[in-house]
């Protein structure tokens, strides 16, 4: 091999070399990548929209069940009963059962049946409404957990007013002397901490009548 050949064979590696870090070069530069000032992802988090409310309210009240307790079906009320009979006897002098005796029930005073030991939320919940009044009877039983935190009543509630007001119908009449019906125009105030349902129907007001005498507090 002369001179000659061995010169252009060192240049076509050189030439090789060369363009191979030339490249490389190249490439660093294109495809460069550079540490971010602050390690990790920063997260935006929604804030919330003013007026949309920062105190959580309270749970909404049941629509009011006095006003369907007159024509409420008794027979349908007992029916739905046998939901509880596995926790609760009705007859007068019934044994308790998980639950208390429900014989006389309405305007009863919370957890006072003898002889039953109650949880120690449902005591607590005595001294902020001491009687099982109509509407106080069907607030725990649109849903147990949600108005006595911590109760020992596993029972998931009765949405539909109208199947409360058969079953309160039927609780009435688990008395000596069944307590009196509500006035017919009778509102109930909310419980402290609960909002009232919005109306979903508008009516024409009715003209107006004179002021009927208030019912006695009972």
């Amino acid at each position: 091999m002369d001179s000659f050949e061995f010169n252009k064979i060192i240049g076509a590696i050189l030439g090789t070399v060369f363009v191979v870090f030339s490249l490389s070069l190249i490439s660093d530069s294109l495809f460069a990548s550079h540490a971010p000032e602050k390690a990790g992802f920063e997260i935006a988090a929604l804030e919330p929209e003013a007026g949309a409310g920062g105190e959580a309210s309270g749970p909404a009240a049941p629509e009011p069940v006095g006003p369907l307790l007159a024509s409420a079906d008794v027979g349908a009320g007992e029916t739905l009963f046998k939901r509880c009979a596995a926790c609760h006897t009705p007859e007068k002098g019934g044994a308790n059962k998980i639950g208390p005796n429900l014989w006389g029930i309405v305007d009863r005073p919370v957890a006072s049946h003898e002889g039953y030991s109650y949880s120690a939320a449902m005591k607590a919940h005595a001294g902020e409404r001491p009687n099982w009044d109509y509407e106080h009877l069907s607030e725990f039983l649109t849903n147990p957990k949600a108005l006595v935190k911590g109760t020992a009543m596993n029972f998931p509630g009765i949405k539909a007013v109208g199947d409360r007001a058969n079953i309160i119908a039927y609780l009435r009449t688990l008395a000596d002397t069944p307590a009196p019906l509500p006035a017919a125009d009778a509102v109930p105030a909310p419980a402290a901490g609960a909002t009232t349902e919005p109306a979903t129907e508008t009516a024409n007001p009715a003209p107006a009548a004179p002021a009927a005498p208030a019912a006695p507090a009972q």
